[in-house]
């Protein structure tokens, strides 16, 4: 069954929706993916990507259309998400989702019309990219923790510190940045968004990932850099809760892409296993490989549904943490095993570059690390649940 069939038939998706996955899918599937094993290769997709995105009107599907954004709903974000799969890469997936969905929403949420207007919005279109600068060196889900720090000297404010694991962070054109603007602990945390064109700043270091190849993925360091007071994005010493906040969009579009792309991945599995002959029989003949094949299905299934539970219940204006955290809890642990799976059925040809889900399965690997790790979504239920200390 294809994707575009499969989603037919969820009531929440109508003609509308349809349309704007066709937009998607058709873009990655004839644009993007005829490019993986050279951006794969080259360690990088090229800008015009994001300029690509932005004139199609992805990277502000939810953002109201006075700042150049659709004005839709997380509905239309989820189509957007689970179509984007098509690429094959999951690097370049990561990328644009970045910059629509985890640097940026927090400016439409709590920005002025000055944050609004000279980084959303040409972030939105397509001429500025976009990173998030939170984990450090020696702080990672810990954020709490950090130690960038951000002093205020008249009109400005004066950031020293350094950033890792950055994605889109030897090429963004502005960071939302979190900085330690008070003491310790998270009451000292604040947001400032900050342009990288700033005196002070560099790159110290592109990062060889594992998988996820065509995206880039940066250290940074900050010494000196002076930036306007006005970038501080909300109030001082509440970044915190802003980070909070915006990790819920964050998880739960990670939560939609790694299922889709699983999907994906079973998909492609299943024709080939349609297509393999061994013992003088396709493997679809084996009774081991389909009840596996459709054991995955089933799963998928039901990941695919919790998305759907936490999107609805956001579109209604309800709290989802609780449904979130276990979307991204039991979307990427499934993703994981699915790859795994499906690399497992391909048998030697799966460990070759030449087949997809090799691809896949060194980059789905980073979702139960992104974003928070699974230990981290498992310990956030037991708080929700009653259950922490």
């Amino acid at each position: 069954m294809s994707q575009a069939i499969r989603y037919r038939s969820y009531p929440q998706f109508t003609a509308e929706h349809e349309l704007l996955r066709k937009t998607v899918r058709d873009w990655a599937t004839h644009d993007l993916h005829p490019h993986a094993e050279e951006w794969e290769a080259a360690r990088l997709f090229p800008n015009e990507v994001f300029k690509q995105a932005g004139e199609l009107g992805l990277l502000g599907i939810r953002a109201p259309e006075e700042y150049g954004g659709q004005g839709l709903d997380w509905w239309y974000t989820t189509c957007y998400a689970e179509e984007l799969v098509h690429s094959g890469m999951a690097g370049l997936t990561m990328g644009l989702l970045v910059q629509s969905d985890m640097a940026t929403p927090i400016i439409g949420e709590i920005g002025t019309d000055y944050h609004k207007r000279n980084f959303w919005v040409p972030a939105i279109q397509g001429d500025a990219i976009a990173a998030l600068g939170v984990s450090e060196p020696d702080v990672g889900s810990d954020v709490a923790g950090l130690r960038t720090t951000a002093r205020r000297d008249g009109d400005d404010y004066v950031i020293n510190g350094a950033k890792t694991y950055i994605t889109n962070g030897t090429r963004a054109d502005f960071i939302t940045l979190a900085v330690r603007t008070g003491g310790e602990g998270f009451k000292g945390i604040s947001l400032i968004l900050f342009p990288t064109d700033t005196k002070g700043f560099q790159v110290t270091k592109k990062l060889e990932k594992v998988g996820n190849h065509c995206s880039d993925t940066a250290e940074l360091y900050f010494e000196e850099c002076r930036v306007p007071a006005k970038n501080l994005l909300g109030g001082e010493g509440m970044g915190f809760y802003y980070i909070m906040q915006n990790f819920q969009g964050e998880r739960l579009v990670g939560a939609i892409s790694a299922v889709a792309g699983a999907q994906r991945v079973l998909d492609l599995t299943v024709q080939y296993a349609r297509d393999r002959n061994a013992f003088g029989r396709p493997l679809v003949g084996f009774q081991t490989v389909r009840h596996l094949l459709v054991q995955l299905e089933a799963e998928l299934e039901s990941a695919r549904q919790l998305n759907y539970r936490a999107v609805d219940l956001l579109v209604r204006g309800q709290n989802a943490t609780r449904e979130i955290t276990m979307a991204k809890l039991i979307g990427g642990e499934l993703a994981c095993r699915v790859a795994d799976r499906c690399m497992q059925i391909h048998g030697g040809a799966g460990y070759m570059h030449e087949y997809e889900v090799s691809r896949a399965w060194r980059d789905t690997r980073l979702i139960t690390i992104g974003g928070g790790t699974s230990e981290i979504m498992r310990e956030i239920l037991t708080k929700v649940q009653g259950l922490g200390k």
